[in-house]
């Protein structure tokens, strides 16, 4: 499953991370990280303090990870409207749901300040970014001065987030598409 050149550290690391999706806090026990790992149990404890350690690790390369993709899309090329565009109609795998999105129904991650810290962060950069895209589509004459940046950036997530939910609810990615559709339609700016 891992590569070879891959540290222990680092199978350790990504087999937490897919079970925290797949299962959620408490459906990943050590054992299962272990087995997914193939490594032994010496092993985890040397890298990492216990599971919450490696979960903590996990999460963290998760929301990195989301953050770069995100950053891609919305850092690349063409007005705001096209690189919001471009963040909406990203390749995602709309079925399993949104790796960071996830751990906030997750209780046992919400419950505990250093485990959902990575989450927040995430959620707040994500926010802040798509804000200021907003409003510096406002200054281009692209977005109407009326619309609160921040509203838009929340409506955004949501759209991002609910989508999600209805296409692993309908078992389609076709209910995720057509909330993003809808949004476009909503921002698209007059010519």
């Amino acid at each position: 499953m891992y590569t070879a050149r891959m540290s222990t550290q680092d199978r350790l690391i990504e087999s937490t991370r897919e079970l925290l999706w797949e299962r959620g806090y408490v459906g990943t026990s050590p054992k299962a990280i272990l087995e997914r790992a193939g490594v032994g149990q010496g092993s985890m404890y040397h890298h990492f303090q216990g599971k919450p350690d490696l979960a903590l690790a996990a999460i963290r390369r998760t929301a990195e990870e989301l953050r770069a993709s995100a950053q891609r899309a919305l850092d690349g090329p063409g007005t705001p409207y096209e690189r919001i565009r471009a963040y909406l109609e990203r390749e995602r795998d709309v079925l399993r749901g949104c790796p960071v999105g996830r751990l906030t129904m997750d209780p046992d991650v919400v419950a505990n300040d250093e485990l959902r810290a990575p989450v927040d962060e995430t959620i707040g950069w994500l926010r802040e970014r798509l804000a200021r895209i907003v409003e510096e589509g406002q200054e281009q004459g692209q977005f109407a001065r009326s619309l609160d940046a921040r509203e838009i950036a929340a409506t955004v997530l949501a759209t991002v987030q609910g989508g999600y939910v209805l296409a692993r609810a309908s078992g389609s990615p076709a209910a995720f598409d057509s909330g993003v559709r809808g949004l476009l339609s909503l921002l698209r700016p007059a010519s």
